[in-house]
């Protein structure tokens, strides 16, 4: 079932509603479901369950939507100049990665600023290396340098865009998946109930909503 890959890749969209958090946020879903004191939201074929004390209520989605024109693809990761080729800045690396990948640039965008704000160098307690927050054996599964920014931005893409073929486009699948791991997402079904990963999926998930508009 693929309706949501195509969803999120060409900027259509379903009605849905808002689910309007406690916090004043306000969270674009299909429908959600309540069950005693938890309420769940779901996206498709995938679902967020929440305490009911988070939201607030929910809103009718009644915006036009209009389809996102296609990206033309960018051939390489270096430029060249009179003076030899010059290195991409991460937000370049980010857009040609996901034009090889047939992936949105806000979200190969909002990925690389969620797992390292942009920063090559970074490197997460647990070991996640550069851009795309890559960890030593993912890079080696993918044939990447994690430490070389064009390699790692690919790479990072290229597993983006598994995931997302793993879990027929469902978005929220697959970004759990980058931010917790496959295994996480097989044990619970669907997102798993990670404070760091729902933050995780919510902040990319409004960047969504932005490029809807």
């Amino acid at each position: 079932m693929r309706f949501l890959l195509i969803l999120f890749l060409s900027g259509s969209c379903l009605a849905g509603e808002y689910a309007v958090l406690a916090s004043g946020s306000r969270l674009l879903v299909d429908r959600h479901e309540t069950e005693g004191n938890k309420i769940k939201l779901y996206n498709g074929a995938g679902y967020m369950e929440m305490d009911a004390a988070q939201v607030r209520g929910f809103e009718p989605d009644d915006r036009p939507v209009e389809a996102t024109p296609e990206v033309p693809p960018v051939p390489t990761p270096t430029e060249e100049t009179a003076g030899g080729p010059v290195a991409l800045t991460p937000i370049e690396l980010a857009d040609s990665a996901a034009d090889r990948y047939g992936l949105p640039h806000w979200l190969v965008r909002e990925v690389m600023r969620a797992e390292s704000g942009f920063q090559p160098q970074a490197i997460s307690p647990k070991g996640a290396i550069g851009l795309m927050q890559l960890m030593p054996e993912t890079a080696q599964l993918l044939g990447a340098d994690p430490r070389d920014p064009a390699q790692n931005a690919d790479a990072g893409a290229r597993y983006l865009r598994e995931l997302l073929d793993k879990y027929d486009g469902l978005l929220w699948h697959a970004l759990a998946a980058y931010n917790a791991g496959p295994k996480a997402v097989e044990k619970y079904h669907g997102v798993p109930p990670y404070r760091e990963t729902i933050d995780y999926i919510y902040r990319i998930d409004q960047e969504r909503k932005r490029n809807e508009k």
